[in-house]
């Protein structure tokens, strides 16, 4: 039984390809003495065997049903004969029947011919052999012929996620990419999160903070990937008044021996500052926070809290907040969520994250991917 396996890469992304195997029978002339065959059955059934591994499919045909014709067949010519017809069309792709459509299919993929193997697979649907694997192998023979919608049909079929996930990326489907890596990161395939975070940093409509959000995914499932992303991430954190979380991911950063010039030095030094003046301040701020007529403030102070690893206080102001009303509850649920499950209230924190609305655009996404993070960690 032959193989052959199909190896396309898509980026960083390598498609395990289905095998497909031709059926081979071999035929010894022992085999048709040892089972009693009469010589004017097992002759010809020798001759076909030599005419189909010539590749002469037609005349090894013949010679099969010159031995179909031998009167009173016994129950080992028929079954003989029957295996010498699929060895036929195992090497030739000739005759009739499920082993021909095999083969011609099995044949046509080795050699490249793509299209004909997706006619090919018209003939397994009419017979009902139509296989899993055979799925497998139609979606990578659109994904040869850069038919990636195709390729996405097919593999979505059977399940093949690998399959579909670079017919995708070929395509520049994001929403495909993130379903089914979210698919194969549920699973417990988290080495797929760097990708998942890179298709949803290139989801439209964010802003400064729902961005800041990706690198913080980032950071917690160690998919920073150069010193860009630890300064942007910081500054970004640093932006929104989390100055202590600033620290931690530039101190990260040097620690992991990613930064190290002078601007990541400047970065760290102002960090520490405004951390060291925020902590000083946390009485006043709390006071002021209590006083504002709206939220606004305490959810601030709820994000200072976090970055500080004071996660039952963050809890509290954010909720404070959202109690008196703040102008974008959408953002400030993410934030309440967020700290609930890094105070490991997991099940509270996925309760949060489904209240975010539906029709709050980018921040409801940003909660599925909070959400996920939190299923799966």
């Amino acid at each position: 039984m032959t193989t052959k396996f199909l190896r396309a890469a898509a980026a960083a992304i390598l498609i395990g390809g289905a095998g497909i195997a031709a059926v081979a029978v071999v035929m010894a002339p022992v085999a048709a003495e040892a089972a009693g065959v009469r010589p004017a059955v097992g002759n010809p059934l020798k001759e076909a065997i030599a005419l189909a591994g010539a590749g002469k499919g037609s005349e090894a045909l013949a010679k099969v049903h010159e031995a179909e014709s031998v009167p009173g067949l016994t129950a080992g010519e028929h079954q003989l004969i029957s295996q010498t017809k699929d060895y036929i069309a195992a090497k030739t792709g000739q005759g009739g029947g499920t082993a021909a459509c095999k083969a011609r299919f099995a044949n046509d993929y080795n050699a490249g011919r793509y299209r004909d193997v997706i006619s090919d697979a018209d003939c397994l649907q009419k017979s009902g052999n139509l296989t899993s694997q055979d799925h497998q192998v139609i979606a990578q023979a659109y994904y040869m012929l850069a038919d990636y919608a195709a390729c996405i049909r097919e593999a979505r079929a059977v399940g093949a996620q690998e399959l579909m996930l670079s017919c995708a990326y070929k395509s520049g489907d994001q929403a495909t990419m993130r379903e089914v890596l979210e698919g194969l990161i549920s699973t417990g395939h988290n080495q797929y999160w760097a990708q998942y975070l890179q298709s949803a940093e290139n989801a439209h409509g964010l802003n400064d903070r729902q961005t800041l959000d990706i690198y913080r995914l980032r950071f917690l499932t160690g998919n920073m990937r150069n010193a860009g992303d630890y300064e942007l991430a910081a500054e970004l954190a640093l932006q929104v008044g989390s100055a202590q979380e600033a620290v931690n991911v530039v101190q990260k950063g040097f620690d992991a021996k990613v930064l190290s010039d002078n601007r990541a030095q400047r970065l760290l030094a102002l960090a520490k500052a405004t951390a060291a003046k925020d902590q000083a301040g946390f009485a006043a701020a709390q006071k002021a926070a209590d006083a504002a007529k709206n939220g606004e403030a305490n959810v601030k102070l709820g994000e200072e809290y976090w970055g500080f690893g004071k996660y039952d206080d963050a809890i509290s102001q954010i909720q404070e907040g959202l109690q008196k009303g703040v102008a974008d509850k959408d953002g400030a649920m993410v934030r309440l969520g967020v700290a609930q499950m890094s105070a490991g209230k997991k099940d509270a924190a996925q309760s949060t994250f489904a209240k975010v609305s539906r029709d709050g655009g980018s921040w409801a996404f940003v909660a599925h991917l909070w959400s996920l993070y939190a299923r799966t960690h």
